[in-house]
């Protein structure tokens, strides 16, 4: 059986965050793991509050888990705090866990903030640099990268930047970017490519970032190679945007069982 471990913050409405990780890594034939960051009093509207836990209870649920279990992929959501990101990183390079995929979370769908700026930095400074895929959208990747993304070439240059922080691959998805279809653009091997998909109308689109780099780690922990891994992740992001349960009054949550529906 092969295992994924998410390292990211709770979510109570199960939109976004461990829960999202954990059913989208159960949807893909994946062991799911976890190691909590933070607690989030949330639902489809808004975060109401949010608690950091100890950087070493941190670790020491990474350690448990790696231990025991192994690791085959693992990704990162929020991270809350730069004790926490400094302890990820640590532990990621400690213990040697591999195809790590880090979703560089800032911000949630209603625009309340998950990442301090001390986090920011050391997220560049210390764990981007261990990452073999980075999953920004056009804000973050805009934070990251302290560029205005405006343009196609925009977009290219934040990618650039972001594999120069020591990522292996990058890849900027195309949500925010004014365009009928979306096109997410990878950067690996200094090869551009664009993965284009049809745009799913709606408002069910609580987690989509997660359940994205989810699918992603599901499908390196299969080893599956990294274009496949974006299509499927693209393919499955779209399909439980059109299966959703439509719960919520605000942005809600994907249907991460479609596949299993009768």
């Amino acid at each position: 059986m092969r295992v994924a471990l998410t390292i990211a913050g709770s979510d109570s409405g199960a939109g976004a965050g461990i829960q999202a990780d954990l059913k989208t890594f159960a949807a893909h034939g994946v062991y799911g793991t976890s190691a909590i960051t933070a607690v989030t009093a949330q639902n489809s509207v808004g975060v109401t509050m949010a608690e950091a836990l100890p950087a070493d209870l941190v670790t020491a649920q990474i350690e448990a888990v790696v231990s025991d279990f192994g690791v085959h992929a693992a990704k990162t959501g929020m991270l809350a705090n730069a004790a926490i990101v400094e302890a990820v990183s640590a532990a990621v390079r400690d213990l040697e866990i591999p195809m790590l995929v880090v979703d560089p979370v800032m911000v949630a769908k209603s625009g309340d903030r998950l990442l301090d700026e001390d986090a920011v930095g050391a997220m560049k400074t210390e764990l981007i640099g261990q990452a073999f895929l980075v999953t920004p959208n056009i804000p973050e990747a805009e934070a990251l990268a302290n560029i205005e993304i405006r343009t196609a070439d925009d977009r290219k240059e934040a990618a650039r930047r972001i594999v120069e922080m020591g990522a292996t691959a990058v890849v900027i998805k195309g949500g925010h970017f004014p365009s009928d279809d979306i096109i997410d653009l990878l950067l690996h091997d200094d090869e551009f490519v664009e993965f284009p998909h049809v745009r799913v109308p709606g408002r069910q689109t609580h987690g989509t970032g997660c359940t994205f780099a989810a699918a992603v780690t599901s499908h390196l922990a299969r080893g599956h190679d990294l274009h496949t891994a974006i299509r499927g992740a693209q393919h499955y992001v779209a399909e439980a945007i059109r299966h959703a349960p439509h719960l919520g009054k605000g942005h809600g949550p994907l249907g991460h069982f479609f596949r299993f529906k009768g």
